[in-house]
């Protein structure tokens, strides 16, 4: 007895969804306006538009009746941070090496063999923005041969080749 009554309780339900599956197609897209995820789905839409076209929000002052006419610049994704780099050897014992920084940062200067191996640290420090030229001397620390001339500024990597000759 109690699987046949399970069995028609099943047929009734499945009764009952099909006549207001029917109803809901009957009154159209009206019905599912009031549904959650039809609503979701109207709101991601709206949000893909609005970032699209750029969220334009002015934001008050810090103060009332207070502005500000500093210009904040934020560098771009596509910026380089490293240009013009220029290494020379004039004087066998001596590198010179001239670069260009668009905002300040940590420089990493090194020397190494033609296998990759780091031989000499030249330097390591912040710079400032802008032009800079240094010297270095690699008299007595470097043999005779071909090296690498290694310039990391943050995710950028400058290699160039240079020969000590005596």
């Amino acid at each position: 007895m109690v699987k046949r009554s399970t069995y028609i309780n099943s047929w009734l339900t499945v009764i009952v969804l099909a006549i207001a599956v029917n109803f809901a197609i009957a009154r159209g897209v009206n019905a599912q306006k009031s549904d959650s995820s039809y609503l979701r789905a109207v709101r991601a839409r709206q949000n893909k538009s609005i970032l699209k076209t750029g969220l334009h929000l002015a934001l008050p002052p810090l103060k009332p009746a207070a502005t500000s006419s500093a210009k904040i610049n934020l560098p771009r994704a596509d910026d380089k941070l490293l240009t013009n780099v220029q290494v020379t050897t004039l004087v066998t014992d001596v590198i010179n090496l001239k670069y260009t920084l668009s905002r300040n940062a940590t420089v990493n200067v090194k020397i190494m063999d033609v296998l990759g191996n780091d031989v000499l640290t030249l330097t390591s420090q912040r710079v400032e923005t802008g032009d800079q030229n240094f010297t270095f001397s690699v008299a007595n620390k470097l043999q005779k041969g071909f090296y690498f001339l290694r310039i990391v500024v943050g995710n950028e990597t400058v290699n160039r080749r240079i020969s000590v000759v005596y």
